[in-house]
């Protein structure tokens, strides 16, 4: 493949998300049992020309693929493997060398996870998994997109304990849904429609404005004090350090996505002073966001 074609990511349509390190020693540490294995990189690449990454060094993660549509082609520890539509691979953490990459003539359309533990290499020996199996053909995966795509939306509403927690839990059932495809049947979604969720996809829908308190109870015709309170006890965070919580998580994937300037990034985000953008930034993340992006687009 020409080195001037390959792309990591960028695609049109696409969905990912890279949970910071930092959020992710804290859930850890403060709930070390409920995360034994935890998700650190999600995506979503429709018809992904040109997809190409390689790691010279393997992967610390479990990096699960499942090609939906098309084609595509992976190299580990010196074999090369084709992956076809409604197969999937689980590439177990390794320091084997990696390459993967879409085929040419028919790119494939995945939904991918990173995911890991502190135990993770005795998950996958108790689950046979290892470098030397190729892909496993399965039925149309419906349930596995269910899943992921809840995940998805769990995470895009912030990185609380119990939207991680959540996430963990539900990245078991993903994992099952490929190893026991047989034992899984599709069930009707619930619709939720409650305050919470639509403030926070109020929250998300404007997070470029600088949305108040009083915006937020307003539009369920609310006291301040008493939308405060069933906020907070739904999400354990004040509704603005939520709402900036989400703004960071958003400037986390702009940082790994794109090349923009800080600044600019920083008026996407509804802040005129990219100073004090930056220093909230490190607040919430840990880090600059020229570290951020430096070490996401290198481990990512």
């Amino acid at each position: 493949m020409n080195s001037s074609l390959k792309r990591r990511d960028g695609f049109i349509g696409e969905k990912m998300l890279a949970i910071p390190q930092k959020i992710l020693r804290h859930a850890k540490d403060k709930s070390s049992e409920l995360f034994r294995i935890y998700i650190t990189y999600m995506g979503y690449f429709p018809k992904a020309a040109a997809h190409y990454r390689e790691r010279r060094k393997g992967c610390d993660d479990n990096i699960l693929i499942y090609c939906l549509q098309g084609k595509g082609h992976y190299i580990l520890d010196n074999k090369r493997y084709e992956v076809t539509s409604n197969q999937f691979i689980i590439i177990p953490a390794t320091d084997k060398y990696i390459r993967y990459w879409a085929d040419k003539d028919d790119p494939w359309t995945i939904y991918w996870v990173h995911y890991t533990g502190d135990h993770i290499h005795a998950l996958n020996q108790s689950l046979n998994l290892n470098i030397t199996k190729g892909p496993i053909q399965i039925p149309f995966n419906e349930k596995a997109i269910e899943i992921w795509q809840n995940i998805y939306q769990t995470l895009e509403m912030g990185y609380s304990i119990e939207n991680l927690c959540n996430a963990s839990f539900c990245l078991h059932h993903l994992i099952a849904t490929f190893l026991f495809p047989q034992r899984h049947v599709q069930h009707d979604k619930e619709d939720d429609g409650d305050i919470i969720t639509k403030t926070i996809n109020n929250m998300r829908g404007n997070i470029s404005q600088k949305l108040t308190v009083e915006d937020m109870a307003a539009r369920h015709s609310l006291s301040v004090s008493h939308f405060s309170n069933i906020f907070r006890k739904a999400t354990g965070m004040p509704p603005i350090d939520y709402f900036i919580h989400l703004k960071m998580q958003k400037a986390c994937q702009l940082l790994y996505t794109h090349d923009d300037k800080i600044k600019t990034i920083a008026t996407t985000l509804g802040y005129d002073d990219p100073y004090y953008f930056s220093r909230i930034f490190k607040k919430y993340v840990g880090s600059s966001p020229e570290q951020y992006r430096v070490t996401a687009k290198n481990t990512g």
